[in-house]
């Protein structure tokens, strides 16, 4: 039934925050409850600011509050703690992406929501966007044969003030990573969604030119899939002002399908708006070539139609909440999370071990976050 009304937690208060909660409260089905922060001073700024209850203690807003969903919106490293205390009071999880910066975190997230019986899902709301639907869409009905061959290419650009504005930015130990961890999770979970699994990665990151911060700035890697095509990966904050995103398939009957998810002027969370829509930039489908011109047009119009900002975080909480309605699982699910990360885990492991990466890969308890730390 779809007549249930669910209380959803915000657990972390930073920019990201904001949009979810705007969302929530637009949503019919949905009633924003509580919302949680280490500090109270945090949790109550935020709490005032929409309305509901502020507190410092996951497991007693949980209870208090009767959560239903709670949407975990802290630091990557940091998912960990306030995903198992939700989860272990009976909340499902929907989780800010990446899962985690690790997958030693990533598998504890997945295990203890699989123990305390609760739906776990992670934020990917571009895949809610019209033009990835599309792509996903044709492969799923062999327009383009078996998918052979993927590539995503993210040009953008971070400038210092966009590090100088939150004190966890830049440091391996409070971000987990750089455009890998941070920016790219969007891209590559959408390439892993129209190609499949992973079978073998050789990667490499650089810091190019940013020398003010720890993490990467730029990774590459050649992959191997299961499906026996092959792929590549350029992931990049280095190019002033920001060029675009672009995640691209190839079919073995030679047909191409992709998305520019993002143009030149990137959206940044609390910072920058979305300004240009997404749109199938690639589509050569026989019979279907000039489809793209039309589509650009019908996604032009509605983007000037809503709030880009929070309209696909509204479908994908949507999507979360009648998973709870009909008892399936969400769209992106926990594993689909873990994928991800086991993605940019090889990358950083074949940087520090300069040979490629065969999966599936587990957490390796050496305590250099899979070379990162170590890597200076």
């Amino acid at each position: 039934m779809r007549n249930s009304v669910y209380n959803i937690a915000i657990l972390g208060c930073g920019k990201v925050a904001h949009l979810h909660a705007s969302a929530i409260q637009n949503l019919p089905n949905a009633r924003l409850a509580g919302v949680w922060s280490r500090t109270q001073q945090t949790a109550n700024g935020f709490a005032c600011q929409y309305k509901v209850p502020a507190y410092t203690d996951v497991a007693e807003l949980i209870k208090k509050e009767k959560i239903n969903l709670a949407v975990v919106c802290t630091p990557h490293p940091f998912h960990l703690e306030p995903a198992q205390q939700a989860a272990l009071q009976g909340a499902n999880i929907l989780v800010e992406k990446p899962l985690a910066s690790t997958l030693e975190d990533a598998d504890k997230i997945i295990s203890t929501c699989k123990k305390a019986g609760v739906k776990l899902g992670v934020v990917s709301q571009r895949r809610w966007y019209e033009p990835v639907l599309r792509v996903k869409k044709a492969i799923e009905a062999g327009k383009i044969g078996k998918p052979v061959l993927g590539t995503v290419n993210m040009l953008g650009w971070r400038d210092k003030s966009y590090y100088d504005a939150d004190k966890w930015r830049g440091n391996w130990k409070t971000e987990g990573g750089g455009v890998l961890v941070n920016q790219a999770p969007h891209q590559l979970d959408i390439l892993l969604w129209f190609m499949g699994e992973v079978e073998e990665v050789y990667g490499i990151w650089k810091n190019l030119n940013h020398p003010y911060i720890e993490v990467e700035d730029t990774a590459l890697a050649v992959i191997k899939f299961r499906n026996g095509g092959i792929g590549n990966v350029i992931v990049s904050n280095s190019q002033k002002p920001g060029i675009y995103g672009k995640v691209h398939v190839h079919g073995e009957n030679g047909a191409s399908a992709g998305v520019q998810t993002d143009g030149g002027a990137m959206f940044i969370a609390g910072m920058k708006g979305i300004l240009e829509p997404p749109v199938n930039d690639l589509w050569t489908i026989p019979g279907e070539e000039e489809l793209a011109e039309k589509w650009k047009m019908e996604d032009v119009r509605h983007f000037s139609s809503i709030d880009p900002m929070t309209h696909y975080m509204e479908r994908q909480i949507e999507d979360f909440l009648f998973a709870l309605d009909e008892n399936r699982d969400p769209l992106v699910t926990g594993e689909d999370g873990r994928r991800t990360v086991e993605l940019f885990t090889a990358i950083y492991r074949s940087t520090r071990d300069n040979l490629p990466i065969k999966l599936p890969l587990y957490p390796e308890n050496k305590n250099d976050m899979d070379g990162r730390s170590g890597s200076l």
